[in-house]
């Protein structure tokens, strides 16, 4: 690449041509603050906080770091004491209809706002104070509360919800009355919100946020007429450490059990286990749509944010959707069905949490043909977050515990199931199991690599015994609108789909811990995560789903097989048509 001669406060560097200043001067080993900026999804110069110096032949000027393109001979100052007095008038200027609750606010401590008005010694003074809009929250989503009155108007949340194709929140109004919202001020839930998340964990302050349920389960945990069971998603694992300073990518599995065993829970088991279970009932109705002539493409449904999405936008389509619970569900109803028969535990009395990557996920335990047992499958949706509130609140250390298993008889998951928090890992688990039960031979290279990796769309073909199954894996809503878009027109030839709503999928999920513009915009978090996910699936003994042991035994004793009358009684579910402007 070509690169350009620039001067940086006073030193020759040469750096990449086509740069911005924001990239340019990291060369440098400098950090220029943003607020508004996200890369490659929200570079509109606005907040106007990451101005730099410029030289010119009139003299410097201030520009925005974060879009001002680099030219030969360039030079930029910036730490003067225009720019600081200019980024500490923009932070007085937000403070001035900022609701100023830190103490309270769920991102004290991590708010970059917050962080900002430190380092440039702003106080809550209110040098412009003056009109102050106020709002009323809206809660109307199931998943997560806006609060207007600490918006920067950023507009970050306006790009996440664009990125993902579904636009159902902008800026209203104008001058002093602009505010985010949804068309026609009507509440999101009367839109076709799929509650992704991606606006929360792109805010940059605590205007949005999910519906805290931490309260709920610690009430749980204390009443001695229940017996509560909590279950963790694969992705947990690689993300859960960095709520504790610990570095992106930290696989704390054993960790997190020792730390959900201190918090009270009666039993703490590993989503895993209903992962691969997931796989046997998927890959099974899989084979039987190739071999008896069913819908194809069969896509996967395991993400609930996808599934509302094809709801709302493809309901046209559905009979390409499994049928399949999600592996959150499939938890659910196993406990309240085998597991509660098995060990002599009433349904009414259990609860079961699921600590998940997932705002939708408290959607999705609130969806109809999901109480298998009489009582939903799932009573209760934790985030990453939320969890990691809860081992705070409790004072418990969580990087000084030691490392403890999780409880048995399901606490043991195969590398299928790990794999299930990386975009394309459901398609590679279902691989695991299905060619070995069409070709009735031991496959000893589990690894699909062609599926693996943070690209939108990836694609493969495979021969199995004579069968050609052309698969793709997608992540992220616009890249699923391409797919069923060629789906609908008659123009795929897929066998096999996979689909997750949020970019690189799981790890990368909406109720996962939030981290600042300076991390986000240089270090890819979802491809650093998808890393240790492979690694620990790389590290297990088993890594094919069907030889799970704590799988075999659920079917010996309580389904039957995969796909038998029981299972589809129990780990089965029905979809609803949907309009784009209803719940």
């Amino acid at each position: 690449m070509e690169n350009v001669n620039i001067k940086i406060n006073g030193i020759d560097y040469s750096v990449p041509a086509g740069s911005t200043i924001l990239e340019a001067v990291r060369i440098a080993g400098i950090e220029i603050p943003t607020l508004c900026f996200l890369k490659d999804m929200n570079e509109i110069g606005a907040c106007r906080f990451c101005m730099v110096e410029v030289a010119g032949p009139r003299g410097n000027r201030l520009v925005s770091a974060c879009v001002f393109p680099v030219n030969e001979g360039m030079e930029v100052f910036t730490n003067t004491e225009k720019i600081r007095q200019s980024r500490k008038t923009t932070l007085q200027l937000i403070l001035s209809t900022h609701a100023r609750k830190c103490l309270s606010c769920i991102r004290s401590g991590n708010c970059e706002l917050q962080k900002l008005c430190k380092e440039y010694g702003v106080d809550d003074e209110g040098k412009f104070d003056g009109f102050k809009p106020t709002y009323e929250l809206d809660e109307s989503a199931p998943h997560m509360i806006r609060d207007n009155n600490k918006c920067i108007l950023c507009r970050r949340c306006v790009a996440a919800c664009d990125n993902q194709a579904i636009s159902v929140i902008g800026a209203n109004a104008r001058g002093m009355d602009t505010h985010i919202g949804s068309a026609f001020e009507m509440d999101i839930d009367n839109y076709s919100c799929v509650s992704c998340g991606q606006c929360i964990v792109a805010c940059p302050v605590g205007a949005l946020y999910e519906k805290d349920q931490t309260a709920e389960v610690f009430a749980a945990i204390q009443d001695p007429d229940k017996f509560v069971i909590v279950n963790t998603a694969p992705s947990i694992r690689v993300t859960l450490g960095e709520a504790f300073g610990l570095p992106v990518g930290t696989n704390v599995t054993y960790k997190m059990a020792a730390a959900l065993r201190r918090l009270g829970f009666d039993k703490v088991f590993d989503t895993d286990f209903s992962a691969d279970l997931t796989i046997m009932e998927e890959a099974t109705e899989l084979i039987e749509r190739v071999t008896k002539g069913g819908t194809l493409p069969m896509i996967t449904s395991c993400s609930p944010g996808w599934v509302k999405y094809c709801e709302h936008y493809f309901p046209d389509q559905l009979d390409h959707l499994s049928s399949c619970k999600s592996p959150q569900q499939m938890f659910g109803a196993t406990m309240k069905t085998w597991y509660a028969q098995k060990y002599g535990i009433d349904p009414a009395k259990m609860v079961v949490v699921a600590i998940m990557p997932c705002t939708a996920k408290k959607f999705e335990n609130k969806r109809d043909d999901q109480s298998a047992a009489g009582y939903p499958d799932v009573d209760i949706s934790l985030t990453t977050r939320e969890l990691a509130r809860m081992i705070q609140t409790a004072g418990i250390n969580f990087n000084l515990l030691p490392d403890e298993q999780f409880d048995s008889p399901i606490g043991e998951g195969s590398g299928a199931g790990v794999i299930f928090g990386a975009t394309g890992g459901v398609m590679e688990a279902a691989l695991r199991y299905a060619v070995e039960a069409i070709t009735g031979e031991k496959l000893d290279n589990v690894d699909f690599k062609e599926v693996r990796g943070t690209k939108g769309i990836k694609e493969a073909e495979y021969d199995v015994a004579g069968l050609k199954i052309k698969v793709a894996a997608a992540s992220g809503l616009k890249n699923a609108q391409k797919i069923m878009e060629d789906i609908r027109d008659g123009k795929s030839d897929y066998t096999f789909v996979e689909i997750m709503a949020c970019p690189g999928g799981c790890v990368n999920g909406g109720g996962q811990p939030t981290q600042p513009a300076s991390v986000r915009n240089f270090n890819d978090l979802k491809a650093l995560r998808a890393k240790a996910i492979y690694e620990a699936d790389l590290d297990l003994p088993l890594r094919k789903s069907q030889d799970n042991p704590a799988i075999k035994m659920v079917y010996d004793e309580f389904f039957g097989e995969p796909g038998s009358h029981k299972s589809h009684e129990i780990l089965h579910t029905s979809y609803v048509k949907r309009s784009l402007y209803n719940k």
